[in-house]
């Protein structure tokens, strides 16, 4: 299954060589790899280059390390997971700047906004109009429902990323909107006049997937995220 590593990049032709087998089929969901000795020998490399090689591809949640006399390296399901570990980490440490989010969020909701309308059924169209109903409720109470309004909208924007129908949409989304509270507490003004924006917005929104109209949901979706950045970014500069 494996080649003597290449001896000028020894450590990424293992990890490369191991990829392309779980990626080619030859190494399934749940098999072992062969012990690490085998490994060595395979690769005409040292234990310690093994080693490291497996902890990356265990990083990248292609295989899982498990202990005792019957563990080993197992394959592991390839998931959306890691991606969206990498793009919580980035959101989370504020490494991101307020423009690179939103310019980022633009394009993924602005295309996830598209998909939704040409793939919405009656009822996909009827669960969002029931997460706006909360909305509403949630604008008309005024700010101190604010952190009910976020949830909804949080909500609205899940249930667009699941009508899409794309799981690295799906993914992402959920990691965004789980993390992207920390830029609305900080730049963010809670005011009655923001909340009803973005329940027109949802109508909207709603009105353009209804009449399947991607067009003009996409610019529906990529138009709120630049306004609200630009809530965000006049704060930025006080």
């Amino acid at each position: 299954m494996f080649k003597v590593a290449k001896q000028n990049r020894v450590f990424q032709d293992v990890i490369y060589q191991i990829e392309d087998a779980i990626f080619q089929g030859k190494l399934k969901v749940g098999d072992k790899l062969p012990a690490e000795r085998t490994l060595k020998e395979m690769f005409q490399t040292s234990r310690g280059t093994i080693r490291e090689a497996l902890r990356v591809l265990e990083q990248k949640g292609l295989i899982s390390i498990k202990t005792g006399t019957n563990g080993g390296a197992i394959v592991e399901n390839v998931s959306t997971g890691v991606i969206s570990e990498s793009l919580d980490l980035l959101i989370r440490s504020q490494s991101l700047s307020l423009k690179h989010l939103a310019q980022f969020r633009e394009d993924i909701e602005g295309n996830v906004t598209s998909l939704a309308a040409q793939n919405a059924s009656e009822n996909d169209i009827l669960k969002l109009k029931k997460i706006v109903e909360k909305v509403k409720i949630a604008v008309e109470g005024g700010v101190k429902l604010w952190d009910d309004y976020i949830e909804a909208d949080n909500e609205f924007h899940m249930q667009l990323a699941h009508i899409a129908e794309n799981p690295i949409y799906i993914s992402i989304i959920r990691t965004v909107h789980e993390n992207i509270n920390r830029y609305y507490n900080r730049f963010l003004e809670k005011e009655n006049e923001r909340m009803q924006e973005n329940y027109q917005d949802m109508c909207d929104i709603i009105e353009a997937i209804e009449n399947k109209d991607s067009n003009k949901a996409q610019l529906l979706a990529r138009t709120h995220v630049q306004r609200f950045n630009k809530f965000m970014e006049i704060n930025i500069d006080k």
